[in-house]
């Protein structure tokens, strides 16, 4: 975090599992950005019970990083809902450990909630030019497949729901995630659908992307539990009418 007592404009949370070799590598190119941007802010890092050194090395970066330790594995939704609780920003910005979405990308997210967006979400569907380094054609096969049954069950409209690359207000972020559950990978799918469902206005922005080789991604399992995980939120919000999702998202 940087030397400002009063809350700062921008919190950056990196929800981060057993990301010891490479957590320090993700900060330092973090830190470099956020040091040329013209407002306060602070980096969080939420370890998610990893069983290597990943909060260790954070922490080495000290004072310029915030590490929060998860007592066990929770899941990238917990880490994620942890930290966007625990931040203190008037802007709140989540990203993978691995910078699939590059660092850089922030300044179209600010100009996303200077526009009035209370929640941004990076695609990769916006502008597929943008995607430098492809997933294997199956795992993107079975990405879109995925993507168009959330469409109908819940989100009519997100092309891409799981890019690892989005952003609250303060408000947003407090309203949405307070009333969060899944910890697992649908927790963004929960995330939009909780942001229509109270009436917050969403923007979605093209990004670049590269697939990191090195995810931990299991398409077709982590693909099966997401989807178990749709039917959850379905029933979690059942007395909401999807009507009412449709007339906010194109209001």
């Amino acid at each position: 975090m940087n030397e400002q007592a009063q809350a700062p404009e921008l919190s950056l949370v990196i929800p981060a599992y057993n990301e010891e070799e490479r957590i320090a590598g993700t900060l330092e190119k973090v830190l470099a950005y956020l040091g040329t941007m013209p407002c306060t802010w602070e980096l969080i890092v939420v370890d998610d019970g990893s069983s290597d050194r990943t909060s260790a090395v954070a922490s080495s970066i000290a004072p310029h990083v915030q590490v929060l330790s998860m007592p066990r594995n929770c899941g990238k939704g917990a880490a994620v809902r942890t930290g966007m609780l625990a931040a203190r920003g008037r802007f709140r910005v989540f990203t993978d450990a691995d910078l699939s979405t590059p660092i850089e990308e922030l300044g179209k997210m600010r100009a996303a909630f200077d526009s009035g967006a209370d929640v941004v979400i990076g695609s990769r569907r916006l502008q597929p030019g943008l995607i430098r380094k492809h997933q294997p054609w199956y795992r993107e096969l079975i990405g879109i497949a995925g993507n168009k049954l959330v469409q109908v069950l819940l989100l009519p409209g997100f092309e891409d729901t799981q890019c690892g690359f989005k952003g609250c207000t303060a408000h947003a972020a407090v309203e949405i995630f307070s009333r969060a559950v899944i910890d697992g990978f649908a927790f963004d799918i929960e995330m939009l659908y909780v942001a229509l469902l109270l009436g917050f206005r969403i923007e979605q922005i093209p990004v670049e992307w590269y697939n990191d080789e090195r995810s931990r991604v299991r398409a077709v399992r982590d693909t099966l539990r997401t989807l178990a995980e749709v039917f959850a939120i379905r029933r979690r919000h059942r007395g909401e009418s999807h009507s009412t999702v449709t007339r906010t998202l194109y209001r």
